[in-house]
């Protein structure tokens, strides 16, 4: 039976470049799950015939959430749901059964790297037919929704068993629940040179995943484990638990510390590698040494004909604006077209569907290609160990091979927390009030070539878009301003500072930025008009 259930809206349910995320006592709040869902669905109209994907990256009251949603598909006259089992998709498994079924658009329960449990966090990101984020227009119409909502709809009907394989009816909705994990190898094995992998580990390579106990646990276990032969154990914190085992799922330099005090030891292996809660970022290690994802996307892109999947060419590359710059001198070595995006994966998506691109990423660990629509954090890690495979190298030598060649771009992000959202919309005002005056201007070493808003023309849609202020000193280095709201309290300034050299690559970043640092600081008034001496996050 299908019940209407009365309700009152929520006035913060404003989606992000990451979907709606929030803490999980907000999301378990009553109606507050029902009331976004049944927004999303009165946005996208009439349902009848309409086919979604569905899944989770296990954390807490993922199973409430899924079920909850099946039973308000069913009442909205949704045709069919296909499932992961248990409840459980990664978000680039997600998007490749979304492609690969044509269907009409993907739900994942995830807030992406942020923690779980029931004083964690729980996020919905909803794709459309193209596999990625949908576009603001969409997602300002789903806000617009959220605020005048007076009534959902649902199915009153026991829960679904989405332990077992096959179809299954709720009402006129069909269900299908499939093996989370096939459907992504398949794609994997399409892409990548698996016999070449296979030997990899065969003649004693070792390596040590970190899944943080969220989604990527099973498929890493059945890709490197099961299929490529590496040793039992190689990856560590494979089952998904609600609060990921106390971890924080994000794949840093700051939290991935098991696999960190692993690679530094004596006894390391060869490779390490983490993904975070959804499965789409990722970090590389090698013995000792940690690998930027800046710098990851300019030695994917620079090796990218040793992979079958894109031997005879690829579109092009394109990375976010904070991204270093490294991966635009690959581009125009192998005369590749370029694209610098604003921060968000809609930006990446337009790019590729209209297939000027192929592969892109952002320094947030995010890397990916056009197989989705979403980033991939087991295909960049795939992605490395082809390189290694085909060249015999170690990370550590592909790295420093890449700056010898290119010269090496020393990249930190720094980030000022819970700064009062005034004081800090006010910062970024008036600094880009005073960008033109800084053009010539002399800081200590550093002459300023250009300061600059960032402004995205999309060549797609036609849409302009300004995320960010750029100040370009001559030589290459740069500094990038932007704030963020990805924050739990409070604004976030995040300031990317890039210092290329040429000729010294060996140095320490932090020593090699912290004059940079100081100008940076210097042109925004950080201190002056927030109080804060230095960063509260150096990443």
């Amino acid at each position: 039976m299908i019940k209407t259930i009365k309700t009152t809206p929520y006035d913060d349910q404003k989606m992000g470049t990451g979907g709606l995320r929030k803490k999980t006592k907000v999301m378990m709040q009553e109606n507050y799950f029902e009331n976004f869902i049944q927004s999303i669905f009165n946005t996208i109209g009439d349902l009848s015939g309409k086919v979604f994907v569905v899944g989770g990256d296990g954390r807490y009251y993922n199973d409430k959430a899924i079920q909850q949603f099946i039973k308000m598909a069913a009442a909205n006259n949704v045709a069919k749901l296909i499932i992961g089992q248990n409840g459980l998709l990664s978000t680039p498994a997600s998007s490749n059964i979304l492609l690969k079924n044509k269907t009409d658009g993907g739900f994942v329960f995830s807030a992406s790297h942020n923690p779980g449990g029931l004083n964690g966090d729980f996020g919905i990101k909803y794709a459309n037919e193209t596999g990625g984020q949908i576009p603001t227009s969409i997602s300002d119409k789903i806000y617009e929704n959220s605020k005048k909502i007076s009534e959902y709809k649902i199915y009153d009907a026991p829960d679904i068993d989405l332990s077992k394989l096959g179809k299954s009816k709720l009402g006129n909705m069909e269900i299908e629940v499939i093996d989370s994990v096939k459907d992504y190898v398949e794609m994997m094995e399409n892409i990548f040179d698996f016999e070449a992998l296979k030997k990899l580990f065969r003649n004693g390579f070792t390596m040590k995943f970190d899944a943080f106990n969220a989604v990527t646990g099973p498929y890493a276990i059945k890709i490197f484990e099961e299929i490529l032969g590496a040793k039992k154990g190689s990856v560590i914190n494979s089952n998904p638990l609600p609060d990921f085992g106390g971890k924080h799922p994000d794949p840093n330099m700051t939290y991935a510390t098991e696999l960190l005090a692993i690679m530094n030891s004596d006894s390391a292996p060869d490779f390490g590698a983490a993904n975070d809660g959804d499965g789409d970022r990722n970090m590389i290690l090698g013995k000792k040494f940690f690998v930027s994802p800046s710098d990851s996307l300019a030695i994917l892109t620079d090796y990218y004909q040793l992979i079958p999947a894109y031997k005879n060419g690829i579109y092009g590359v394109a990375k976010s604006c904070p991204t270093s710059t490294a991966v635009s001198r690959v581009a125009k070595a192998h005369n590749l077209p370029y694209y610098e995006v604003p921060t968000g994966w809609k930006y990446f998506v337009n790019l590729m569907d209209s297939k000027r691109i192929t592969l892109c990423g952002e320094e947030s660990f995010g890397t990916g290609s056009s197989h989705i629509r979403e980033k991939d954090g087991i295909w960049a890690v795939l992605f490395w160990l082809s390189i290694i495979a085909k060249t015999g190298m170690s990370v550590e030598q592909i790295t420093r091979d890449h700056w010898k060649k290119y010269g090496r771009s020393y990249y930190l992000r720094f980030d000022f927390e819970g700064l009062d959202t005034k004081v800090a919309d006010k910062l970024m005002a008036d600094l880009e009030e005073k960008l033109s005056s800084l053009n010539g201007k002399t800081f200590g070493s550093y002459q300023v070539d250009k300061a600059y808003p960032f402004i995205y023309n999309d060549p797609v849609d036609k849409s302009s878009t300004k995320n960010g202020l750029i100040v370009d000193f001559i030589g290459g280095s740069r500094i990038v301003y932007r704030l963020s709201g990805t924050g739990s309290s409070g604004a976030t300034l995040r300031v990317y500072l890039e210092n290329y050299d040429k000729e010294k690559i060996d140095n320490n970043p932090r020593q090699m930025l912290e004059t940079l640092l100081s100008v940076a600081m210097e042109i925004a008034e950080i201190t002056s008009r927030t109080g804060k001496k230095e960063a509260d996050v150096v990443t």
